[in-house]
């Protein structure tokens, strides 16, 4: 996985700073949060805490308080160590897209199937700068809608050897997860000491936290797995216009629903969240790779390190319907302001299309070409007397040319960045080799490492049983 040390870019004041603070402890303690959920509910009320109706109303020294309980840095586990993560401090990990129910296959946009589930896992594990698969990296329609969760995480676990995203769905979705967690990795108590997997925990934003999500939460909390609690904030739709109150909205959320996770287990491991974008003030659309998306995006990475806190945003994200230069632009717009900010944990880093409604095969190796490329910009300098490369200067001497230099000579095939996508034929050349434009260099890439694949090593006893669970829960579920 990637450290960043480059210096974080910071953009917010002391004075701003101030301001926010005081902003998010009148949303808790004035306008309060709703929980949707009864258990919810009364831990609040043991822990003090005015509950009207669905609505906390929360002493924000309180939340400070439990927030205080939750680790600033833990490793997660892979089942193969070697791709075992690190989430807080410099540490940045990257996962794939997450959620769409459609994917675009060259000209064609369709529905997501299962094969495309796998499809889009084997290319994650392919590529060693993508750190996890992620979770639902596309909806597989062509399931049962009771038991796919159960076909997505027997795949994230068999066709990778790296972290993956559990299900949100519901808590015995969340249940499964953790069944079959413990399966792969030998048992409960040995998740629960080094937690496997990361969950996606969202506020129906403003300030609700639904029952399907908290029931899910309750049980990755109990069992020691990190969750991701992510205010969901387009602003204009679901948060005033103006960043600020964006931002406020977003601390009231999402230190609520990390106060609410160490009521369930003190010191469990959490990541505060952030969704935050803007819609089309003309169309109500929502817009992605945005400067206002940007900004938040750093203030957020800087509020999190004020609250001691690992942090969840950013990615490659855009609006555009097609691998095109919009695309490309969009998502860098998000990809740079997340590794100035130093996020921890990024989403949708690879594959995302069209605002998350859609998966993408070329899109996705666009994005690892991004990632990679944003890796060693952001890898500091190495500055010595060797790379000051004098003696090069004396051997090519005045009005010469460096390229058969002795210096390099030994460096030529790692002292620059070698793009696996981009062009840099001329037109000639291009042309006799097809002229084949990005997106037609990128099904090529995809398909290649597809048919390349070759499975993470899994002990057949452990495969077995969990084939087995699968069977059984899918059968005990009606499908």
């Amino acid at each position: 996985m990637f450290r960043n040390a480059m210096p974080r870019y910071e953009v917010l004041s002391a004075e701003a700073m101030e301001t926010l603070d005081k902003g998010w402890r009148r949303i808790v303690s004035e306008i309060g949060v709703e929980f949707m959920s009864d258990r919810a509910l009364d831990l609040f009320r043991q822990a003090g805490q005015r509950v009207e109706d669905n609505t906390v109303f929360l002493d924000p020294d309180f939340v400070l308080a439990q927030v205080a309980k939750a680790p600033r840095e833990y490793d997660v586990a892979a089942r193969n160590p070697d791709n075992t993560i690190h989430i807080g401090g410099d540490a940045m990990a990257f996962g794939a897209v997450y959620g769409p129910p459609f994917v675009r296959q060259g000209d064609v946009r369709r529905d997501a199937t299962m094969e495309d589930f796998r499809s889009f896992t084997k290319l994650a594990q392919s590529f060693p700068v993508l750190d996890s698969a992620g979770g639902v990296i596309c909806e597989p329609n062509d399931t049962p809608l009771d038991s796919r969760h159960l076909d997505m995480t027997y795949a994230l676990q068999t066709l990778t050897d790296k972290v993956y995203m559990g299900n949100v769905v519901s808590g015995p979705n969340a249940v499964d997860t953790i069944e079959m967690s413990s399966i792969l990795f030998g048992g409960r108590e040995i998740i629960e000491q080094t937690p496997v997997t990361i969950s996606l925990i969202n506020c129906n934003s403003p300030l609700r936290w639904d029952d399907r999500m908290l029931d899910a939460q309750f049980e990755y909390s109990a069992a020691n797995q990190p969750v991701v609690l992510t205010p969901f904030l387009l602003m204009g739709a679901m948060s005033p216009v103006t960043i600020p109150a964006a931002l406020v909205q977003q601390m009231a959320e999402a230190l609520s629903g990390i106060a609410l996770s160490q009521l369930i287990r003190p010191g469990c491991p959490v990541i505060f969240g952030s969704f935050l974008s803007n819609i089309d003030m003309q169309s109500g659309s929502p817009c992605f790779g945005t400067p206002e998306s940007g900004i938040g995006l750093l203030c957020t990475g800087q509020i999190a390190r004020h609250f001691g806190l690992p942090f969840r945003s950013g990615g490659a994200m855009t609006s555009s319907q097609v691998p095109d230069a919009q695309a490309g632009y969009e998502a860098l717009m998000t990809l740079l302001p997340t590794f100035l900010a130093g996020a921890n944990w990024v989403m949708h880093s690879a594959g995302w299309l069209e605002g998350g409604l859609v998966a993408g095969y070329e899109k996705f190796i666009v994005d690892v070409e991004l990632l990679q490329m944003m890796r060693v910009e952001f890898t500091p300098l190495e500055i010595d007397e060797a790379s000051l490369a004098f003696d090069a200067h004396t051997e090519v001497g005045h009005g010469g040319h460096f390229l058969g230099a002795m210096h390099t000579m030994e460096r030529f095939r790692t002292c620059f960045y070698r793009p696996m996508l981009s062009s840099s034929d001329n037109y000639e050349r291009w042309m006799k080799n097809g002229a084949a434009d990005t997106a037609d260099r990128a099904a090529t890439i995809y398909q290649q490492r597809l048919d390349e694949y070759e499975p993470p090593s899994l002990d057949d006893a452990v495969r077995a049983e969990l084939e087995e669970y699968v069977v059984r829960r899918r059968k005990e579920l009606g499908d």
